[in-house]
């Protein structure tokens, strides 16, 4: 049982299978990419799980999904895939505004808020990417990076789910990528906004996998070079 049965109704979860939505195979591209969105202080409440309430936009169950989010990144440097981060640009707010019309405190625009955790912080050969809308792909270079490098597929996690995840996905699938959503990886300040998100992006834009699939997925790709497709 996937966790948004617990939100999503037997009924309207039929209307869905009816209308052929989520039906797809699940699958990694010839050349992924390992995207990390806006996993920062600000949203993990903190530098470590001892902090995790320094900020007021703070998301419960932060700290689960670094630990996954650390787990994929081990195994995506080992096999050489492309790893890319997305971070806030606080400087920047007062010309362009935030990701959301949420009006920020004097405590929530800390410069440090936008800082990566340092067990999952980025190499020095990897993007680190600053935007100011909720996707990453909205007025920055990273769909003309993707491209350069040959990127067909991507590995989706960070948050929130129902905001910047979401609309990334949104324009990576627009975009022609083919986006994958790690659970685990994943998270919101609210469980059932989590949930209701990961069920609909299934649908409609991307497979939304387990942590287990994707760690599968990313061992067959180094294995064989090759695409490789599992049930749902």
């Amino acid at each position: 049982m996937r966790l948004w049965e617990t939100v999503i109704s037997e009924e309207e979860r039929l209307i869905y299978e009816k209308a052929g939505y989520g039906t797809q195979r699940v699958y990694l591209g010839k050349k992924p990419a390992l995207l990390i969105i806006d996993v920062t202080q600000s949203f993990t409440g903190g530098p470590s799980p001892e902090q995790a309430e320094s900020y007021a936009t703070s998301c419960p169950g932060a700290w689960e999904a670094v630990d996954a989010i650390r787990q994929l990144l081990y195994i995506c440097r080992s096999a050489g895939i492309t790893i890319v981060y997305t971070t806030g640009n606080r400087a920047q707010e007062k010309f362009f505004g935030g990701a959301t019309i949420r009006t920020r405190t004097q405590k929530d625009l800390k410069p440090e808020g936008d800082r990566v955790p340092i067990c999952i912080m980025a190499q020095e050969n990897e993007l680190v990417l600053k935007k100011n809308k909720a996707s990453a792909f909205f007025d920055t270079p990273l769909a003309t990076y993707f491209h350069k490098v040959g990127i067909d597929s991507i590995l989706v996690t960070g948050t929130s789910t129902s905001g910047c995840v979401r609309a990334t996905v949104i324009d990576a699938f627009s975009h022609g990528f083919h986006p994958l959503v790690v659970e685990e990886a994943t998270f919101d300040r609210s469980s059932t906004l989590h949930l209701v998100n990961l069920f609909d992006m299934n649908a409609k834009y991307a497979d939304v996998i387990t942590l287990e699939q994707a760690v599968a997925l990313i061992f067959s790709w180094e294995k064989s070079g090759e695409v490789e497709r599992v049930e749902r």
